[in-house]
């Protein structure tokens, strides 16, 4: 088996399961809360540190909203299963990079791992992220290149894989919709604020030595889990009223 073919086949396998990812992410993070050495951050070091992570993640969750927001129909999904695109996304946020939603989801866990305040866990994580999409991102573009030939390869030429690039921006051809955004980004955003909470409640048991969720944390999740349902709800009515 060529090479080539062994990647194309892993990235494919990758791409089913990067949902789980998560997962592995939320159980990484209780041995490094409990090494982590909290006593030599100020107040305001910790402070500024958070919030800094917060405006990363919540960067990653705009990205993403822009990109399925922007998007050509039935392209740039949650599906697991197999590649999916009917036509080929060059405009918009897909004029400055060619995968914005990966990007979008590395900014998301950026944040959340430096909520962590761990340099090296970090890295780790960066770097794992890198390999691990990497191979992803070649199946991806092996089926696009496939499927749409030099109109791929025009595009790639020209469009950087992972760091945007501004300067060749080209204004999206669809019109910003709002329905596919509620119909599938409220659970990125629940997602993200349990993913904070989850990893403040593990340094405050660690810190003080007993299980402790704050008023503060407990607010804003009750507040999402409200606007999580909301969005749900208005989501189904705009796709019951677009059926009808």
């Amino acid at each position: 088996m060529s090479l080539l073919t062994t990647f194309e086949r892993s990235g494919s396998l990758l791409f089913k399961y990067r949902g789980q990812i998560p997962v592995l992410l939320f159980v990484a993070v209780i041995p490094v809360a409990y090494l982590t050495d909290y006593s030599v951050f100020s107040s305001k070091t910790a402070l500024f540190i958070k919030i800094l992570s917060i405006l990363v993640s919540s960067i990653g969750l705009l990205v993403r909203i822009i990109t399925i927001g922007t998007a050509a129909p039935h392209t740039s999904g949650r599906n697991t299963g197999e590649q999916v695109a009917e036509s080929l996304n060059t405009t918009g946020i897909y004029s400055v990079v060619r995968h914005p939603l990966y990007l979008g989801n590395y900014l998301m866990w950026a944040g959340i791992t430096l909520y962590v305040m761990h340099l090296w866990f970090f890295i780790i994580v960066s770097l794992l992220y890198w390999l691990y999409y990497e191979r992803i991102m070649f199946t991806e573009e092996c089926f696009l290149e496939k499927k749409f030939g030099a109109d791929f390869k025009t595009w790639a030429a020209k469009t950087p894989a992972f760091i945007p690039s501004f300067k060749k921006y080209v204004p999206a051809r669809y019109p910003f919709s709002v329905k596919r955004v509620l119909s599938k980004e409220y659970s990125g955003l629940l997602y993200m604020v349990i993913a904070f909470i989850y990893v403040q409640t593990l340094q405050d048991i660690f810190i003080h030595g007993k299980f402790f969720i704050s008023t503060l944390a407990l607010l804003v999740l009750a507040k999402t889990l409200v606007i999580v349902f909301t969005l749900k709800v208005i989501s189904k009515l705009f796709w019951q009223q677009y059926r009808d």
